[in-house]
Protein backbone atom coordinates (compact mmCIF):
# COMPACT_ATOMS: atom_id res chain seq x y z
CA UNK A 1 0.00 0.00 0.00
CA UNK A 2 2.82 2.43 0.89
CA UNK A 3 4.59 1.64 -2.39
CA UNK A 4 1.41 2.34 -4.39
CA UNK A 5 0.81 5.69 -2.60
CA UNK A 6 4.43 6.74 -3.28
CA UNK A 7 3.91 5.98 -6.95
CA UNK A 8 0.75 8.14 -7.05
CA UNK A 9 2.58 11.03 -5.43
CA UNK A 10 5.33 10.81 -8.02
CA UNK A 11 2.75 10.87 -10.82
CA UNK A 12 0.97 13.97 -9.42
CA UNK A 13 3.20 15.47 -6.72
CA UNK A 14 1.36 18.81 -6.43
CA UNK A 15 -2.09 17.32 -5.94
CA UNK A 16 -1.40 16.55 -2.31
CA UNK A 17 0.55 19.67 -1.43
CA UNK A 18 -0.81 21.32 1.72
CA UNK A 19 -3.35 24.05 0.91
CA UNK A 20 -3.15 23.52 -2.85
CA UNK A 21 -6.85 22.72 -3.03
CA UNK A 22 -7.78 26.31 -2.20
CA UNK A 23 -5.35 28.24 -4.39
CA UNK A 24 -8.16 28.85 -6.89
CA UNK A 25 -10.15 31.18 -4.63
CA UNK A 26 -8.13 34.38 -5.36
CA UNK A 27 -8.46 33.84 -9.12
CA UNK A 28 -12.20 33.28 -8.89
CA UNK A 29 -12.55 36.32 -6.65
CA UNK A 30 -10.60 38.55 -9.05
CA UNK A 31 -12.82 37.51 -11.95
CA UNK A 32 -15.90 38.21 -9.80
CA UNK A 33 -14.61 41.72 -9.09
CA UNK A 34 -13.84 42.41 -12.75
CA UNK A 35 -17.20 41.08 -13.92
CA UNK A 36 -18.92 43.32 -11.39
CA UNK A 37 -16.95 46.43 -12.28
CA UNK A 38 -17.57 46.18 -16.04
CA UNK A 39 -21.33 46.35 -15.48
CA UNK A 40 -21.01 49.47 -13.33
CA UNK A 41 -21.64 52.96 -14.76
CA UNK A 42 -17.91 53.71 -14.80
CA UNK A 43 -16.33 53.65 -18.24
CA UNK A 44 -14.15 50.56 -17.71
CA UNK A 45 -15.61 48.39 -20.46
CA UNK A 46 -12.10 47.37 -21.59
CA UNK A 47 -11.75 45.17 -18.50
CA UNK A 48 -14.32 42.76 -19.98
CA UNK A 49 -11.60 41.56 -22.37
CA UNK A 50 -9.63 40.11 -19.43
CA UNK A 51 -12.40 39.50 -16.87
CA UNK A 52 -12.47 35.68 -17.18
CA UNK A 53 -8.68 35.28 -17.42
CA UNK A 54 -8.08 34.89 -13.64
CA UNK A 55 -10.89 32.33 -13.54
CA UNK A 56 -9.34 30.20 -16.27
CA UNK A 57 -5.91 30.38 -14.68
CA UNK A 58 -7.41 29.33 -11.33
CA UNK A 59 -8.81 26.05 -12.75
CA UNK A 60 -5.56 24.16 -12.28
CA UNK A 61 -5.39 20.45 -12.99
CA UNK A 62 -3.70 19.60 -9.71
CA UNK A 63 -6.59 20.97 -7.65
CA UNK A 64 -9.20 18.46 -6.53
CA UNK A 65 -12.18 18.78 -8.84
CA UNK A 66 -14.69 18.79 -6.00
CA UNK A 67 -12.87 21.40 -3.98
CA UNK A 68 -12.37 23.45 -7.13
CA UNK A 69 -16.11 23.36 -7.74
CA UNK A 70 -16.86 24.21 -4.12
CA UNK A 71 -14.55 27.21 -4.25
CA UNK A 72 -16.12 28.30 -7.54
CA UNK A 73 -19.61 27.95 -6.11
CA UNK A 74 -18.87 29.97 -2.98
CA UNK A 75 -17.28 32.80 -4.96
CA UNK A 76 -20.04 32.61 -7.57
CA UNK A 77 -22.63 32.81 -4.81
CA UNK A 78 -21.03 35.99 -3.49
CA UNK A 79 -20.93 37.38 -7.03
CA UNK A 80 -24.59 36.73 -7.84
CA UNK A 81 -26.01 37.62 -4.44
CA UNK A 82 -23.98 40.83 -4.49
CA UNK A 83 -24.97 41.82 -8.02
CA UNK A 84 -28.63 40.93 -7.65
CA UNK A 85 -29.04 42.99 -4.48
CA UNK A 86 -31.75 45.07 -6.14
CA UNK A 87 -34.07 42.03 -6.19
CA UNK A 88 -34.43 41.79 -2.43
CA UNK A 89 -36.97 44.61 -2.34
CA UNK A 90 -39.39 42.62 -4.50
CA UNK A 91 -38.97 39.26 -2.83
CA UNK A 92 -36.32 38.18 -0.35
CA UNK A 93 -37.17 34.52 -0.97
CA UNK A 94 -36.84 34.87 -4.73
CA UNK A 95 -33.67 36.93 -4.34
CA UNK A 96 -31.95 34.26 -2.25
CA UNK A 97 -33.28 31.35 -4.32
CA UNK A 98 -32.25 32.96 -7.58
CA UNK A 99 -28.78 33.83 -6.29
CA UNK A 100 -28.29 30.24 -5.09
CA UNK A 101 -29.42 28.89 -8.46
CA UNK A 102 -27.37 31.31 -10.57
CA UNK A 103 -24.23 30.46 -8.59
CA UNK A 104 -24.43 26.89 -9.93
CA UNK A 105 -23.04 28.13 -13.23
CA UNK A 106 -19.65 28.83 -11.66
CA UNK A 107 -18.72 25.26 -10.59
CA UNK A 108 -19.96 24.03 -13.97
CA UNK A 109 -17.67 26.57 -15.63
CA UNK A 110 -14.75 25.59 -13.39
CA UNK A 111 -15.28 21.89 -14.11
CA UNK A 112 -15.36 22.58 -17.85
CA UNK A 113 -12.23 24.75 -17.88
CA UNK A 114 -10.28 22.24 -15.76
CA UNK A 115 -11.28 19.44 -18.13
CA UNK A 116 -10.23 21.22 -21.33
CA UNK A 117 -6.93 22.15 -19.69
CA UNK A 118 -6.37 18.49 -18.85
CA UNK A 119 -7.11 17.59 -22.46
CA UNK A 120 -4.69 20.30 -23.67
CA UNK A 121 -7.44 21.96 -25.69
CA UNK A 122 -6.43 25.57 -26.37
CA UNK A 123 -8.43 28.02 -24.28
CA UNK A 124 -8.76 30.22 -27.36
CA UNK A 125 -11.14 27.58 -28.68
CA UNK A 126 -12.66 26.34 -25.45
CA UNK A 127 -13.12 29.73 -23.73
CA UNK A 128 -15.87 31.07 -26.01
CA UNK A 129 -17.67 27.72 -26.04
CA UNK A 130 -17.69 27.51 -22.24
CA UNK A 131 -18.44 31.09 -21.18
CA UNK A 132 -20.75 32.02 -24.03
CA UNK A 133 -22.43 28.63 -23.73
CA UNK A 134 -23.20 29.50 -20.12
CA UNK A 135 -24.73 32.79 -21.24
CA UNK A 136 -26.85 30.90 -23.76
CA UNK A 137 -28.23 28.59 -21.08
CA UNK A 138 -28.72 31.49 -18.71
CA UNK A 139 -30.95 33.11 -21.32
CA UNK A 140 -33.20 30.02 -21.35
CA UNK A 141 -33.34 28.48 -17.87
CA UNK A 142 -35.71 29.85 -15.21
CA UNK A 143 -37.68 31.51 -18.07
CA UNK A 144 -34.45 33.23 -19.15
CA UNK A 145 -32.26 35.83 -17.49
CA UNK A 146 -30.40 37.76 -20.19
CA UNK A 147 -28.34 39.84 -17.80
CA UNK A 148 -24.66 40.41 -16.96
CA UNK A 149 -23.42 39.21 -20.33
CA UNK A 150 -19.91 40.14 -21.40
CA UNK A 151 -21.34 42.03 -24.38
CA UNK A 152 -23.51 44.30 -22.26
CA UNK A 153 -20.46 46.10 -20.94
CA UNK A 154 -19.68 47.33 -24.48
CA UNK A 155 -22.96 49.13 -25.18
CA UNK A 156 -21.20 52.49 -25.55
CA UNK A 157 -18.93 51.18 -28.35
CA UNK A 158 -21.40 51.57 -31.21
CA UNK A 159 -19.17 50.30 -34.07
CA UNK A 160 -18.45 47.11 -32.14
CA UNK A 161 -22.02 46.19 -31.18
CA UNK A 162 -23.39 46.37 -34.74
CA UNK A 163 -22.51 42.71 -35.38
CA UNK A 164 -25.45 41.84 -33.15
CA UNK A 165 -27.79 42.32 -36.13
CA UNK A 166 -26.35 39.03 -37.44
CA UNK A 167 -25.28 37.06 -34.40
CA UNK A 168 -27.35 38.52 -31.59
CA UNK A 169 -25.77 39.74 -28.38
CA UNK A 170 -23.84 36.48 -27.93
CA UNK A 171 -21.82 37.22 -31.05
CA UNK A 172 -20.08 40.05 -29.25
CA UNK A 173 -19.77 37.99 -26.06
CA UNK A 174 -18.02 35.29 -28.11
CA UNK A 175 -15.51 37.80 -29.47
CA UNK A 176 -14.72 39.03 -25.96
CA UNK A 177 -14.48 35.47 -24.61
CA UNK A 178 -12.10 34.59 -27.46
CA UNK A 179 -9.69 37.33 -26.36
CA UNK A 180 -9.98 36.18 -22.74
CA UNK A 181 -9.14 32.63 -23.80
CA UNK A 182 -6.14 33.72 -25.89
CA UNK A 183 -4.70 35.78 -23.04
CA UNK A 184 -5.17 32.95 -20.53
CA UNK A 185 -3.55 30.41 -22.88
CA UNK A 186 -0.61 32.74 -23.57
CA UNK A 187 -0.01 33.20 -19.83
CA UNK A 188 -0.04 29.43 -19.28
CA UNK A 189 2.35 28.83 -22.18
CA UNK A 190 4.60 31.70 -21.09
CA UNK A 191 5.03 30.00 -17.72
CA UNK A 192 6.27 26.87 -19.47
CA UNK A 193 8.42 28.73 -21.98
CA UNK A 194 6.15 27.94 -24.96
CA UNK A 195 4.59 31.35 -25.54
CA UNK A 196 5.55 31.47 -29.22
CA UNK A 197 3.75 28.27 -30.14
CA UNK A 198 2.10 28.42 -33.53
CA UNK A 199 -1.47 28.14 -32.23
CA UNK A 200 -0.92 31.18 -29.99
CA UNK A 201 0.31 33.23 -32.93
CA UNK A 202 -2.56 32.08 -35.14
CA UNK A 203 -5.13 32.70 -32.40
CA UNK A 204 -3.86 36.21 -31.68
CA UNK A 205 -3.81 37.09 -35.37
CA UNK A 206 -7.32 35.69 -35.82
CA UNK A 207 -8.63 37.71 -32.86
CA UNK A 208 -7.13 40.94 -34.20
CA UNK A 209 -8.59 40.23 -37.63
CA UNK A 210 -12.05 39.46 -36.23
CA UNK A 211 -12.09 42.63 -34.12
CA UNK A 212 -11.04 44.70 -37.12
CA UNK A 213 -13.72 43.09 -39.29
CA UNK A 214 -16.33 43.71 -36.59
CA UNK A 215 -15.33 47.38 -36.36
CA UNK A 216 -15.33 47.83 -40.15
CA UNK A 217 -18.72 46.13 -40.43
CA UNK A 218 -20.10 48.20 -37.57
CA UNK A 219 -18.84 51.48 -38.98
CA UNK A 220 -20.34 50.65 -42.36
CA UNK A 221 -23.71 49.88 -40.77
CA UNK A 222 -23.66 53.17 -38.87
CA UNK A 223 -22.71 55.21 -41.95
CA UNK A 224 -25.43 53.64 -44.11
CA UNK A 225 -28.16 53.91 -41.46
CA UNK A 226 -29.49 57.35 -42.58
CA UNK A 227 -30.28 55.84 -45.98
CA UNK A 228 -32.83 53.53 -44.34
CA UNK A 229 -34.36 55.97 -41.88
CA UNK A 230 -37.46 58.10 -42.08
CA UNK A 231 -38.80 60.36 -39.37
CA UNK A 232 -41.83 58.93 -37.66
CA UNK A 233 -44.26 60.88 -35.50
CA UNK A 234 -43.33 62.79 -32.39
CA UNK A 235 -43.99 60.67 -29.32
CA UNK A 236 -44.05 61.61 -25.66
CA UNK A 237 -42.91 59.68 -22.61
CA UNK A 238 -44.08 60.35 -19.06
CA UNK A 239 -41.75 59.45 -16.19
CA UNK A 240 -43.25 59.49 -12.70
CA UNK A 241 -40.92 59.09 -9.74
CA UNK A 242 -42.97 56.94 -7.39
CA UNK A 243 -41.35 54.23 -5.23
CA UNK A 244 -43.20 50.93 -5.53
CA UNK A 245 -44.50 50.84 -1.98
CA UNK A 246 -46.07 54.27 -2.48
CA UNK A 247 -47.67 53.21 -5.78
CA UNK A 248 -49.11 50.06 -4.23
CA UNK A 249 -51.19 52.12 -1.79
CA UNK A 250 -54.54 52.30 -3.57
CA UNK A 251 -55.35 55.67 -2.01
CA UNK A 252 -52.64 57.17 -4.21
CA UNK A 253 -54.23 55.99 -7.46
CA UNK A 254 -56.07 59.21 -8.22
CA UNK A 255 -53.11 61.42 -7.32
CA UNK A 256 -50.73 59.41 -9.53
CA UNK A 257 -53.20 59.50 -12.43
CA UNK A 258 -53.68 63.25 -12.14
CA UNK A 259 -49.93 63.84 -12.18
CA UNK A 260 -49.44 61.62 -15.23
CA UNK A 261 -52.21 63.42 -17.10
CA UNK A 262 -50.59 66.77 -16.26
CA UNK A 263 -47.25 65.65 -17.74
CA UNK A 264 -49.05 63.97 -20.64
CA UNK A 265 -50.71 67.30 -21.42
CA UNK A 266 -47.29 68.89 -21.71
CA UNK A 267 -46.21 66.18 -24.16
CA UNK A 268 -49.28 66.81 -26.31
CA UNK A 269 -48.71 70.57 -26.23
CA UNK A 270 -45.14 69.84 -27.43
CA UNK A 271 -46.56 68.08 -30.49
CA UNK A 272 -46.66 64.44 -29.40
CA UNK A 273 -49.10 62.35 -31.43
CA UNK A 274 -48.82 59.51 -28.92
CA UNK A 275 -47.90 59.58 -25.23
CA UNK A 276 -46.86 56.52 -23.22
CA UNK A 277 -47.29 55.99 -19.48
CA UNK A 278 -45.27 53.40 -17.53
CA UNK A 279 -46.24 49.86 -16.61
CA UNK A 280 -49.19 49.42 -14.19
CA UNK A 281 -49.18 53.07 -13.15
CA UNK A 282 -52.96 53.17 -13.52
CA UNK A 283 -53.99 51.35 -10.36
CA UNK A 284 -56.99 49.41 -11.68
CA UNK A 285 -57.77 46.85 -14.38
CA UNK A 286 -58.85 48.71 -17.52
CA UNK A 287 -60.32 45.96 -19.75
CA UNK A 288 -63.93 46.58 -20.72
CA UNK A 289 -65.43 43.29 -19.43
CA UNK A 290 -64.04 44.08 -15.99
CA UNK A 291 -65.19 47.71 -16.12
CA UNK A 292 -68.70 46.59 -17.06
CA UNK A 293 -69.20 44.84 -13.72
CA UNK A 294 -67.75 47.62 -11.57
CA UNK A 295 -69.87 50.14 -9.73
CA UNK A 296 -70.08 53.34 -11.79
CA UNK A 297 -68.58 55.46 -9.00
CA UNK A 298 -65.64 53.11 -8.30
CA UNK A 299 -62.06 53.86 -9.32
CA UNK A 300 -61.77 51.69 -12.47
CA UNK A 301 -64.65 53.33 -14.43
CA UNK A 302 -63.70 56.79 -13.19
CA UNK A 303 -60.06 56.30 -14.26
CA UNK A 304 -61.23 54.96 -17.61
CA UNK A 305 -63.46 57.96 -18.30
CA UNK A 306 -60.74 60.37 -17.19
CA UNK A 307 -58.24 58.87 -19.66
CA UNK A 308 -60.83 58.86 -22.45
CA UNK A 309 -61.48 62.52 -21.84
CA UNK A 310 -57.76 63.25 -21.81
CA UNK A 311 -57.16 61.54 -25.16
CA UNK A 312 -60.29 62.71 -27.00
CA UNK A 313 -59.47 64.89 -30.04
CA UNK A 314 -55.88 65.21 -28.81
CA UNK A 315 -53.55 62.22 -28.98
CA UNK A 316 -53.12 58.48 -28.56
CA UNK A 317 -52.43 57.52 -24.92
CA UNK A 318 -50.63 54.22 -24.26
CA UNK A 319 -51.48 53.10 -20.75
CA UNK A 320 -49.90 50.46 -18.53
CA UNK A 321 -52.45 48.76 -16.26
CA UNK A 322 -53.69 45.33 -15.25
CA UNK A 323 -56.43 43.33 -16.92
CA UNK A 324 -58.77 40.93 -15.16
CA UNK A 325 -60.94 38.13 -16.53
CA UNK A 326 -64.25 37.77 -14.74
CA UNK A 327 -66.10 34.56 -13.90
CA UNK A 328 -69.00 33.65 -11.64
CA UNK A 329 -68.43 31.66 -8.46
CA UNK A 330 -71.31 30.79 -6.13
CA UNK A 331 -73.46 33.46 -7.69
CA UNK A 332 -70.85 36.22 -7.38
CA UNK A 333 -68.38 37.73 -9.80
CA UNK A 334 -64.84 36.45 -9.33
CA UNK A 335 -61.49 37.26 -10.95
CA UNK A 336 -60.23 34.17 -12.76
CA UNK A 337 -57.04 35.50 -14.44
CA UNK A 338 -55.00 38.67 -14.17
CA UNK A 339 -52.62 40.14 -16.74
CA UNK A 340 -49.96 42.84 -16.95
CA UNK A 341 -51.25 44.80 -19.93
CA UNK A 342 -50.96 47.79 -22.23
CA UNK A 343 -53.98 49.69 -23.57
CA UNK A 344 -54.25 52.30 -26.31
CA UNK A 345 -56.73 55.16 -25.93
CA UNK A 346 -57.47 56.88 -29.22
CA UNK A 347 -58.19 60.49 -30.22
CA UNK A 348 -61.62 59.40 -31.52
CA UNK A 349 -62.71 59.03 -27.90
CA UNK A 350 -62.58 55.24 -27.78
CA UNK A 351 -60.30 52.65 -26.27
CA UNK A 352 -58.67 50.48 -28.92
CA UNK A 353 -60.06 46.91 -28.77
CA UNK A 354 -56.49 45.61 -29.15
CA UNK A 355 -54.66 44.87 -25.92
CA UNK A 356 -51.16 43.58 -25.26
CA UNK A 357 -50.69 41.17 -22.36
CA UNK A 358 -47.17 40.64 -21.12
CA UNK A 359 -45.80 37.32 -22.37
CA UNK A 360 -42.55 36.88 -20.43
CA UNK A 361 -43.52 36.87 -16.76
CA UNK A 362 -40.87 37.09 -14.05
CA UNK A 363 -40.77 34.23 -11.51
CA UNK A 364 -41.45 35.35 -7.92
CA UNK A 365 -42.09 38.92 -9.12
CA UNK A 366 -45.19 38.24 -11.26
CA UNK A 367 -46.03 34.69 -10.42
CA UNK A 368 -45.03 32.18 -7.78
CA UNK A 369 -43.68 28.83 -8.94
CA UNK A 370 -44.84 25.53 -7.42
CA UNK A 371 -48.51 26.54 -6.98
CA UNK A 372 -49.67 23.19 -8.33
CA UNK A 373 -46.57 20.98 -8.07
CA UNK A 374 -45.56 21.81 -4.47
CA UNK A 375 -48.30 23.80 -2.69
CA UNK A 376 -46.43 23.96 0.63
CA UNK A 377 -43.47 25.70 -1.05
CA UNK A 378 -45.88 28.00 -2.84
CA UNK A 379 -47.62 28.99 0.41
CA UNK A 380 -44.27 29.58 2.14
CA UNK A 381 -43.08 31.85 -0.68
CA UNK A 382 -46.38 33.74 -0.65
CA UNK A 383 -46.06 34.23 3.11
CA UNK A 384 -42.53 35.63 2.69
CA UNK A 385 -43.45 37.87 -0.24
CA UNK A 386 -44.12 41.62 0.15
CA UNK A 387 -47.77 41.11 -0.86
CA UNK A 388 -50.68 40.09 1.34
CA UNK A 389 -52.60 38.57 -1.61
CA UNK A 390 -52.15 36.02 -4.38
CA UNK A 391 -50.42 38.06 -7.09
CA UNK A 392 -50.04 35.37 -9.75
CA UNK A 393 -50.43 36.76 -13.26
CA UNK A 394 -51.29 34.89 -16.44
CA UNK A 395 -48.94 35.16 -19.40
CA UNK A 396 -50.17 36.63 -22.66
CA UNK A 397 -49.92 34.69 -25.91
CA UNK A 398 -50.19 37.21 -28.75
CA UNK A 399 -47.32 39.31 -30.10
CA UNK A 400 -49.60 42.31 -30.50
CA UNK A 401 -48.93 45.49 -32.42
CA UNK A 402 -50.99 48.68 -32.24
CA UNK A 403 -51.97 51.02 -35.06
CA UNK A 404 -52.01 54.81 -34.97
CA UNK A 405 -52.37 57.64 -37.46
CA UNK A 406 -50.29 60.81 -37.46
CA UNK A 407 -49.93 63.49 -40.16
CA UNK A 408 -51.93 61.37 -42.58
CA UNK A 409 -49.65 58.32 -42.18
CA UNK A 410 -50.47 54.98 -40.56
CA UNK A 411 -47.93 53.49 -38.19
CA UNK A 412 -47.65 50.28 -36.20
CA UNK A 413 -45.75 49.86 -32.96
CA UNK A 414 -45.21 47.07 -30.46
CA UNK A 415 -44.99 47.10 -26.69
CA UNK A 416 -42.47 45.48 -24.37
CA UNK A 417 -43.52 45.45 -20.73
CA UNK A 418 -40.92 45.52 -17.97
CA UNK A 419 -38.10 42.98 -18.48
CA UNK A 420 -39.29 42.00 -21.94
CA UNK A 421 -36.77 44.48 -23.33
CA UNK A 422 -34.08 42.04 -22.13
CA UNK A 423 -35.66 39.10 -23.97
CA UNK A 424 -34.37 38.76 -27.56
CA UNK A 425 -37.04 36.23 -28.56
CA UNK A 426 -40.09 38.20 -27.46
CA UNK A 427 -38.67 41.36 -29.01
CA UNK A 428 -37.98 39.89 -32.46
CA UNK A 429 -41.39 38.17 -32.59
CA UNK A 430 -43.08 41.50 -31.98
CA UNK A 431 -40.92 43.24 -34.60
CA UNK A 432 -41.07 40.69 -37.44
CA UNK A 433 -44.02 38.68 -38.72
CA UNK A 434 -43.81 34.99 -39.58
CA UNK A 435 -43.35 35.88 -43.26
CA UNK A 436 -40.14 37.75 -42.41
CA UNK A 437 -41.59 41.23 -42.97
CA UNK A 438 -41.32 43.99 -40.39
CA UNK A 439 -44.66 44.53 -38.65
CA UNK A 440 -43.62 47.19 -36.11
CA UNK A 441 -42.17 50.61 -36.92
CA UNK A 442 -40.88 51.09 -33.39
CA UNK A 443 -41.24 49.62 -29.90
CA UNK A 444 -42.37 51.17 -26.64
CA UNK A 445 -41.02 49.79 -23.37
CA UNK A 446 -43.40 50.39 -20.45
CA UNK A 447 -41.75 49.63 -17.15
CA UNK A 448 -42.05 50.29 -13.45
CA UNK A 449 -38.59 50.39 -11.91
CA UNK A 450 -39.91 51.92 -8.73
CA UNK A 451 -39.05 48.61 -7.09
CA UNK A 452 -35.35 49.25 -7.58
CA UNK A 453 -34.95 52.50 -5.72
CA UNK A 454 -34.47 53.48 -2.11
CA UNK A 455 -36.66 56.15 -0.57
CA UNK A 456 -35.19 58.18 2.27
CA UNK A 457 -35.91 61.68 3.54
CA UNK A 458 -38.39 62.19 0.68
CA UNK A 459 -35.68 61.47 -1.89
CA UNK A 460 -35.45 58.61 -4.36
CA UNK A 461 -32.07 56.90 -4.68
CA UNK A 462 -31.76 54.62 -7.74
CA UNK A 463 -30.03 51.24 -7.77
CA UNK A 464 -27.80 49.74 -10.47
CA UNK A 465 -30.71 47.94 -12.17
CA UNK A 466 -31.99 51.09 -13.88
CA UNK A 467 -28.85 51.83 -15.89
CA UNK A 468 -28.06 48.16 -16.54
CA UNK A 469 -31.42 47.44 -18.14
CA UNK A 470 -31.25 50.56 -20.28
CA UNK A 471 -27.92 49.31 -21.64
CA UNK A 472 -29.39 45.87 -22.33
CA UNK A 473 -32.28 47.47 -24.24
CA UNK A 474 -29.79 48.96 -26.69
CA UNK A 475 -28.92 45.47 -27.97
CA UNK A 476 -32.56 44.77 -28.86
CA UNK A 477 -32.44 47.86 -31.09
CA UNK A 478 -29.32 46.68 -32.93
CA UNK A 479 -30.54 43.09 -33.30
CA UNK A 480 -33.73 44.22 -35.02
CA UNK A 481 -32.77 47.69 -36.38
CA UNK A 482 -35.63 49.30 -34.53
CA UNK A 483 -36.05 52.24 -32.16
CA UNK A 484 -37.19 51.66 -28.60
CA UNK A 485 -38.84 54.45 -26.67
CA UNK A 486 -38.87 53.84 -22.92
CA UNK A 487 -41.42 55.16 -20.43
CA UNK A 488 -40.19 54.05 -17.03
CA UNK A 489 -41.32 54.97 -13.54
CA UNK A 490 -38.25 56.36 -11.65
CA UNK A 491 -36.22 56.10 -14.91
CA UNK A 492 -34.58 55.69 -17.30
CA UNK A 493 -37.05 57.04 -19.88
CA UNK A 494 -35.29 57.65 -23.18
CA UNK A 495 -35.19 57.00 -26.91
CA UNK A 496 -32.74 54.38 -28.19
CA UNK A 497 -31.96 54.50 -31.90
CA UNK A 498 -31.68 51.49 -34.30
CA UNK A 499 -27.88 51.68 -33.99
CA UNK A 500 -28.14 51.18 -30.23
CA UNK A 501 -27.27 54.78 -29.45
CA UNK A 502 -29.03 55.98 -26.32
CA UNK A 503 -30.09 59.46 -27.37
CA UNK A 504 -29.30 62.38 -25.11
CA UNK A 505 -31.59 65.36 -25.44
CA UNK A 506 -35.04 65.61 -27.03
CA UNK A 507 -37.30 68.01 -28.92
CA UNK A 508 -38.95 69.17 -25.71
CA UNK A 509 -39.11 68.03 -22.10
CA UNK A 510 -38.21 68.52 -18.45
CA UNK A 511 -36.05 65.45 -17.82
CA UNK A 512 -32.24 65.81 -17.68
CA UNK A 513 -30.70 66.14 -21.15
CA UNK A 514 -28.26 63.29 -20.53
CA UNK A 515 -30.26 60.06 -20.69
CA UNK A 516 -28.34 58.13 -18.06
CA UNK A 517 -28.98 60.89 -15.52
CA UNK A 518 -32.74 60.42 -15.71
CA UNK A 519 -32.78 58.28 -12.59
CA UNK A 520 -34.79 59.01 -9.49
CA UNK A 521 -36.47 62.07 -11.06
CA UNK A 522 -39.86 62.82 -12.56
CA UNK A 523 -40.63 64.61 -15.81
CA UNK A 524 -41.48 64.10 -19.46
CA UNK A 525 -40.01 64.40 -22.91
CA UNK A 526 -41.22 64.44 -26.51
CA UNK A 527 -39.09 63.46 -29.48
CA UNK A 528 -39.35 62.30 -33.08
CA UNK A 529 -38.93 58.55 -33.40
CA UNK A 530 -36.72 57.30 -36.28
CA UNK A 531 -38.09 54.38 -38.29
CA UNK A 532 -35.61 51.93 -39.86
CA UNK A 533 -36.79 49.86 -42.83
CA UNK A 534 -34.13 47.16 -42.57
CA UNK A 535 -34.96 43.57 -41.61
CA UNK A 536 -31.90 41.94 -40.05
CA UNK A 537 -30.51 38.44 -40.27
CA UNK A 538 -31.14 38.09 -36.54
CA UNK A 539 -34.77 39.20 -36.90
CA UNK A 540 -35.34 36.52 -39.52
CA UNK A 541 -33.49 33.62 -37.89
CA UNK A 542 -33.38 34.44 -34.20
CA UNK A 543 -30.96 33.13 -31.58
CA UNK A 544 -29.22 30.60 -33.79
CA UNK A 545 -25.82 31.32 -32.25
CA UNK A 546 -27.24 30.71 -28.77
CA UNK A 547 -28.09 27.18 -29.88
CA UNK A 548 -24.58 26.61 -31.26
CA UNK A 549 -22.83 27.68 -28.07
CA UNK A 550 -25.42 26.16 -25.74
CA UNK A 551 -25.04 22.75 -27.35
CA UNK A 552 -21.27 23.18 -27.59
CA UNK A 553 -20.88 23.79 -23.88
CA UNK A 554 -23.23 20.89 -23.05
CA UNK A 555 -20.89 18.50 -24.85
CA UNK A 556 -17.97 19.31 -22.54
CA UNK A 557 -19.42 17.97 -19.24
CA UNK A 558 -20.87 14.98 -21.08
CA UNK A 559 -17.44 14.28 -22.53
CA UNK A 560 -15.91 14.76 -19.10
CA UNK A 561 -18.29 12.27 -17.47
CA UNK A 562 -17.73 9.77 -20.24
CA UNK A 563 -13.97 10.20 -19.94
CA UNK A 564 -14.05 9.71 -16.17
CA UNK A 565 -16.16 6.58 -16.56
CA UNK A 566 -13.77 5.19 -19.14
CA UNK A 567 -10.76 5.81 -16.87
CA UNK A 568 -12.55 4.20 -13.94
CA UNK A 569 -13.31 1.15 -16.06
CA UNK A 570 -9.64 0.91 -17.12
CA UNK A 571 -8.46 1.06 -13.50
CA UNK A 572 -10.86 -1.71 -12.51
CA UNK A 573 -9.66 -3.81 -15.43
CA UNK A 574 -6.01 -3.37 -14.43
CA UNK A 575 -6.64 -4.41 -10.81
CA UNK A 576 -8.28 -7.70 -11.78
Amino acid sequence: MMKRRTLLLRQNPVAHAPGSNWISVPGFALSAVLLTVIQAPWNVHFLAWVAWVPFMLACREEVSVWKLMLAAYLVGLCYWVGNLYWLHIITMTGYIAFGVAQALYWPALAWSVRFVRQKKIPLALAGPVIFVGAEAWQGVLYTGFCWYYLAHSQYRLLPLIQICDIFGVLGLSALIALVNGIIAQCILDWKTGRLMRMHNIISAAAAVLLIMLALVYGQRRIVETPNYLINGPRVGMVQPNVPAWVKEEMDNGQKILDEMIADSNECILAGAAMVAWPETMVLAPMNLPYLSVCASNSDPPRFHQQILQHSRNRAYILVGANAADIGVHQGQYDITDQYNSAYLYRPDGLADPTRYDKIHLVPFGEYIPFRDSAPWIYKTILWLSPYDYDYNLTAGKDYTTFEMEADGQMYRFGVLICYEDTDPTVTRKIVVATDGQKKADWLVNLSNDGWYVRFKNNRVYPMAELAQRTAISAFRCVENRISIVRSVNTGISCLIEPTGRIRDGFNAGTLPREAMKRQGVSGWFADTVPIDSRVTFFSRYGRWLDVVFGVGWSIIPIWSIYDAGKEKFKRKTRTR
